[in-house]
């Protein structure tokens, strides 16, 4: 509540009445309630989302991840420059309140001059960090928030029912229009979603404080425009630098102005350091996500603040104030482009949450879900509700509003597009997409994503058959307890490393790839949903090359997503390139036409020069292993398996050799063969426990006697039930 209240409760309660009183008469009151109910829509949709998301970073991060970074962008650069106008509004308001309130001051020059102290002040005390004046923060906006109830409860015995008689002067649309402009005071509930991650039982209380929040400072700002408009009328009111002092005069003689005044200027302060603060972190996570120059996403050596990112908000922030010199409605102008742009964020972000329903990504699990019978009516109404208010905003700020919205689109393309790691959901929530096939890739070691990658390109381009190929590089950063709350900024820079690698190893190699960033607490079933959930044909993963060491065969994750694989599995410990002759071991084992398909489609990184081998070891006649020795000579019986399993796998007889060895030990007969090749593939055993994996041990020892690539392969088991359709 202090978070999301207490900021909303700021400097637009000082600044915002002349304004809306000028705009919309008494009829204000309803601006506000309109405003209130925009921001209550897109509170829920927050809320919602702020639950959902493992990561906490508000609309900006939300609208990323689910829509992209096209839109990312926009969203962006539409809340840097959205708080930074809020921001230069509050600092101007900074300037009237005590230049016009002491009578030995005057001039606009010297309002700007003050604004711009002010300012200074901010930002040094967000570049040295606000941790230690929080405290003093806090007993601020207390005080700040007393004298506002005062003003209010005591307001409401002065007032003069003959000055509401005009009650809406404008008419409904300028009670409209007036809502446009006084929409930048509910700004203050998005940071309760910026904080979501660290705060206790998330599912009650984000979405509580922030329905609270919005319906309690709505009323508060509605019974205030009554008081103001009610006490001096509104022609008058809308005048006024200074309306709330002039109103309290009336009431509360000298006493009541210095009391405004104090309250006006404390909250000026909080209201443009929290904007500052937000503004100069979300800069900072562009940068950190590639959609800004990597020179912004870096924290003080000693302060550990995003320093530059702070200096750049500040800068820009103070030629905002500046131009106060010359526009004299530069207050009005201020707090409408920022209402503007996040009027875009807000619908925007309303998109985003139909779009993370739809697509149903596995790490998206909200504590708090939009009631059934709200949904989608809240988002769609928000939608629409946002809309409506930007139509109804004056020319010129609808001008510039465009204009950094388009700026942001044009960042994108020009700089963001080749550099940013997030491709969002919205290609899965769309209702009839075009069949595609499918390659997962988790990313784990920058050392072998080279390989891996060059192999799911193998592979989906063999097996696309008309399809579009679609190869998904993931990476799963695992995190211990509750997965909700923030990770360190150093692993989640790894992760996006790992992954931006991976975009510029696709391009190299001439692949199309998608990206994604999960945060999970355990890691294989994290793998197993997001293979579910993108409808994966083939998943491919690393692996160490060992086998069968304490109480694991393939290790903890491999071994969990083995014993029932939800699609077809490779495990490839991959350490030389290029490849060029490929052999499959095969045998009358289930995952043996498996393990020969993908050593077909291996096959195919040698660009003509290699060429396949299908390999069956048969004992000799006299192996005495307990076992029913068939009749018929070994090389005979070889060749039967081989051809059966090259059928099966839908191999042409002309795209392999086959070969037969006969021998004691599999190892022996193969490793003396496979020496020379680049790649061997083998089919997963068909036991039920995989410590008694004989495909494992076999291909722990293939790989340490010989120095070619090692792969194995099983298929999916069968999924019972039809997937999910996204258009459904």
């Amino acid at each position: 509540m202090t978070l999301g209240g207490g900021t909303m409760i700021g400097a637009g309660i000082f600044i915002l009445p002349a304004i809306a009183a000028e705009g919309a008469g008494p009829a204000s009151s309803i601006s506000f309630g309109i405003a209130g109910f925009v921001a209550l829509l897109a509170a829920l949709s927050l809320a919602e989302l702020a639950t959902g998301m493992p990561i906490s970073g508000g609309s900006y991060h939300y609208v990323n991840r689910g829509l992209g970074s096209f839109f990312g962008s926009i969203v962006g650069w539409g809340m840097w420059t959205g708080l930074m106008f809020a921001s230069a509004f509050y600092m101007v308001g900074f300037g009237q309140y005590i230049v016009e309130s002491a009578p030995f001051l005057d001039g606009r020059a010297l309002i700007v001059f003050v604004g711009l102290i002010g300012l200074c002040l901010i930002v040094g005390v967000n570049y040295y960090g606000t941790e230690e004046s929080s405290g003093a923060q806090n007993i601020m906006i207390g005080t700040e928030f007393v004298i506002v109830l005062l003003y209010t409860g005591i307001g409401l015995f002065f007032i003069e029912t003959a000055n509401l008689v005009d009650f809406a002067p404008t008419g409904p649309s300028g009670i409209v229009a007036t809502t446009g402009t006084v929409f930048v005071t509910f700004l203050g509930f998005e940071i309760i979603a910026t904080v979501a991650g660290e705060i206790k039982e998330p599912g009650r209380l984000i979405p509580l404080t922030m329905v609270l929040s919005v319906v309690g400072v709505t009323i508060l700002y509605m019974i205030i425009m009554i008081v103001s408009t009610g006490i001096i009328p509104y022609q008058e009111l809308g005048g006024s630098l200074v309306p709330v002092a002039d109103v309290a005069v009336v009431f509360a003689g000298s006493i009541g102005v210095l009391a405004i005044v104090f309250a006006a200027v404390i909250a000026a302060i909080s209201s443009s350091n929290s904007s500052i603060l937000a503004a100069s972190r979300v800069l900072f996570a562009m940068g950190r996500d590639n959609l800004m120059t990597d020179w912004l996403n870096e924290t003080h050596d000693r302060f550990h603040t995003p320093h530059r990112a702070v200096v750049a908000t500040g800068a820009v922030t103070a030629g905002l104030i500046g131009v106060g010199l010359e526009i004299e409605s530069i207050v009005a102008l201020l707090a409408e482009v920022a209402s503007f742009s996040f009027l875009v964020t807000y619908a925007l972000v309303h998109v985003a949450l139909v779009t993370f329903r739809r697509a149903d990504p596995p790490e998206y699990d909200p504590d708090f879900e939009v009631p059934g019978l709200l949904y989608p009516a809240i988002p769609v109404l928000g939608v629409l509700a946002s809309v409506f208010v930007i139509t109804q905003m004056s020319r010129i700020v609808q001008f510039v509003g465009v204009g950094l919205t388009v700026l942001g689109g044009l960042w994108y393309v020009v700089y963001a597009r080749n550099n940013a790691v997030e491709d969002g959901l919205l290609r899965d929530a769309l209702p009839g997409r075009e069949p595609t096939y499918t390659v997962l890739v988790p990313i784990v070691n920058p050392d072998t994503q080279r390989g891996l990658l060059e192999l799911a390109g193998a592979s989906a381009a063999a097996n696309a058959d008309g399809k579009a190929v679609d190869i998904v590089a993931l990476n799963v950063l695992q995190v211990t307890g509750d997965g909700r709350q923030n990770v360190a900024a150093a692993r989640l820079d790894h992760q996006r490393d790992l992954l931006e690698a991976s975009r510029d190893i696709a391009e190299r190699i001439d692949i199309p790839i998608r990206t994604r960033a999960v945060v999970g607490s355990d890691v294989s079933e994290t793998i197993r949903e997001v293979i579910e959930s993108d409808e994966a044909d083939h998943a491919l993963l690393g692996w160490r090359g060992s086998f069968g060491r304490g109480a694991y065969a393939y290790g903890p994750n491999l071994d969990a997503l083995l014993a029932s694989p939800p699609t077809d599995v490779t495990l490839a410990n991959f350490r030389e390139r290029p490849l060029g002759d490929v052999v499959a071991l095969v045998g009358r084992g289930p995952n043996a036409p498996t393990a020969a398909r993908r050593a077909a489609e291996f096959v195919r990184l040698s660009d003509g020069h290699g060429r396949l081998t299908l390999i069956n070891v048969q004992p000799p006649d006299d192996a005495d292993d307990g076992a029913t020795t068939p009749d018929g000579d070994p090389a005979e019986r070889g060749e039967e398996t081989v051809e059966g399993v090259a059928r099966q796998a839908g191999l042409d007889p002309e795209a392999y050799d086959a070969s037969v060895l006969v021998g004691d030990s599999v190892v022996s007969a193969v490793a003396g063969m496979v020496g020379e090749r680049d790649l061997v593939c083998l089919g997963l055993s068909d036991r039920s426990d995989l410590l008694d994996d004989r495909s494992g041990s076999i291909a722990e020892r293939i790989h340490d006697r010989t120095a070619c690539n090692v792969v194995i392969a099983t298929r999916g088991q069968e999924v019972p039930e039809k997937r999910r359709d996204p258009g459904e």
